[in-house]
């Protein structure tokens, strides 16, 4: 056994210094990362030697779509589009990580480009000098694959009902916080403006926020955060599952609750004259909304465990049962934001983000065609 332990201490040592091998050059390593047919993220590796001022400027690329759920295989070309960079806290320095959407080789978005719309919304909202905001908090579990449960979770049976796990200390409480921790620092050094984490209210349950974020931060920055914990994870053996209610029983689900305001809405009066407008337009489409919110969130949207039901829109004051809060500081000052406590944690957030400035701004969204 002893032998064993020193042939695998003796690989690791190696694959580390291999991993750890200076650049040759100007040689650097950009990882293209993108979401695929389906929903998940996709990423590959390629090697650019030219420094690059805008994620724009990097080098478009291709993959198979076929393999993706985003092309048939007689016509597999997908063409990546980069728009956002991140330092890569993977291989470290100069090496980065490249956040892309994707269209046609003939330029057209293909049908699973979300980002496309979100971008020409939010887009038409900086024309107006509207500067939206947003502050996203992504809710998830960490799944021990050998049980398929949550860390956390007894092979046979639950665990003691929530209750001492939201924001608990002690091995009898709280489970995977290497992993949460190594995904809070690794955001920070890639530059995400990642705001914060949390233990949730149940055992492997977490949270981490983003924001705030401006415009197409929000989505991009999301994205790749996401991207970065599923890569931890991979590494202690863990997945990760953003479902809205993947513990069935009385426990919470997962939501990422949007936090969205303009810049109106932050200046004086704004509460009055921006934000209670917005939030009732957000009332007149809320089955829209609900729609493009998560897919399985009636699971979640109860009316219990801290949610508004599905079937009902309602707002109110700090009230985590409502379908949007409102701060009690943003109504005694008179301005500020509100929360969008509806979208699950599956949710896509450039579909979110756009539906949001969409409905409180009145910006159309554009047509299939367009």
């Amino acid at each position: 056994a002893r032998e064993g332990e020193r042939e695998v201490r003796k690989m690791e040592a190696e694959l580390r210094r291999l991993a750890e091998l200076p650049m040759p050059g100007s040689a650097y390593i950009a990882e293209y990362v993108w979401v695929d047919g389906f929903g998940k993220l996709r990423a590959k590796g390629r090697t650019l030697y030219k420094k690059y001022e805008k994620a724009e400027d990097f080098p478009k690329w291709n993959y198979d779509g076929s393999s993706t759920g985003q092309a048939p295989g007689n016509d597999s070309e997908v063409i990546l589009h980069p728009h956002a960079v991140f330092n890569d806290p993977f291989r470290g320095a100069p090496n980065v990580l490249v956040m892309c959407d994707q269209n046609t080789p003939a330029g057209k978005k293909i049908p699973s480009n979300s980002r496309h719309d979100c971008a020409i919304v939010i887009g038409e909202a900086m024309k107006q000098d509207l500067e939206p905001w947003f502050g996203i908090e992504q809710e998830y579990f960490l799944i021990d694959r050998k049980t398929g449960k949550p860390v956390g979770f007894p092979m046979h049976g639950n665990p003691d009902p929530q209750g001492p796990y939201y924001c608990g200390v002690g091995a009898n409480h709280l489970f995977g916080r290497d992993v949460v921790d190594a995904h809070y620092r690794a955001c920070l050094y890639a530059g995400i403006k990642i705001s914060g984490i949390n233990a949730e209210v149940a055992p492997g349950q977490w949270e981490f926020q983003v924001g705030p974020a401006i415009g197409m931060e929000a989505g991009d920055q999301v994205w790749m955060a996401r991207f970065l914990l599923e890569r931890i994870a991979e590494l202690s053996g863990y997945t990760v599952n953003y479902d809205p209610k993947p513990v069935k029983g009385d426990w919470n689900g997962s939501g990422a609750h949007t936090n969205f305001s303009t810049k109106p809405m932050r200046e004086a009066g704004g509460y009055e004259k921006h934000i209670i407008p917005a939030i009732e337009r957000l009332g007149k489409k809320h089955i829209e909304h609900i729609k493009a919110y998560g897919k399985g969130n009636e699971e979640r949207l109860t009316g219990k465990h801290e949610t508004a039901s599905i079937d009902a829109f309602r707002w109110g004051f700090a009230d985590r049962g409502a379908s949007c809060r409102v701060g009690h500081e943003t109504k005694n000052e008179g301005c500020g934001y509100f929360e969008d406590r509806r979208p699950a944690g599956n949710m896509d957030p450039y579909v979110v983000t756009m539906m949001i400035v969409s409905t409180c701004c009145e910006i159309p969204i554009p047509s299939k065609d367009e």
